[in-house]
């Protein structure tokens, strides 16, 4: 869990999905409304919620996360909410479209990047519209990462 300074989240809660930057080369970004049941938003505020495994998929028109963990929040009377449950994304219909025809034709996959709570209170995800790296790729990036945190090394010294 990450702190954000920026106005526009309310309570600082930032979730990342840092496999998402290693295993992707995302290509486009949209932020979707998600639609959550019960307690799952104190969870959210909480800061309980596991981006990794999720996974964006579309069916019949509409776009659907599932992997994504919301663990239960412990302070409610009902726990029968499924951590793992599929929920629905909220997008303009032509974002939805535009989606589809991209990951089908291209052979392109949507990914969860990061969770936040905007002032208003809402939950927002942004995902991405990814294409999987290969290893060589990978590798690249993470030598450009060291290559940057060691010139930034020796600039402070």
């Amino acid at each position: 869990m990450k702190k954000n300074n920026n106005p526009r989240f309310s309570n600082n809660i930032q979730i990342r999905n840092k496999k998402a930057y290693y295993e992707y080369e995302l290509i486009e970004k949209y932020e979707a409304g998600i639609v959550l049941e019960g307690a799952e938003v104190k969870s959210v505020r909480e800061g309980k919620v596991s981006l990794q495994e999720g996974y964006c998929f579309i069916k019949r028109g509409q776009i659907f996360i599932k992997g994504m963990r919301i663990s239960p929040y412990l302070n409610t009377s009902f726990n029968d909410i499924e951590p793992t449950r599929e929920r629905k994304l909220l997008l303009h219909a032509r974002e939805i479209a535009k989606l589809t025809e991209k990951s089908e034709e291209q052979g392109l996959t949507i990914v969860p990047t990061k969770l936040y709570i905007i002032k208003r209170g809402l939950v927002k995800l942004e995902i991405a519209l990814a294409k999987g790296k290969k290893l060589y790729d990978k590798r690249d990036s993470i030598k450009k990462k060291d290559q940057d945190r060691e010139l930034k090394r020796l600039k402070l010294v």
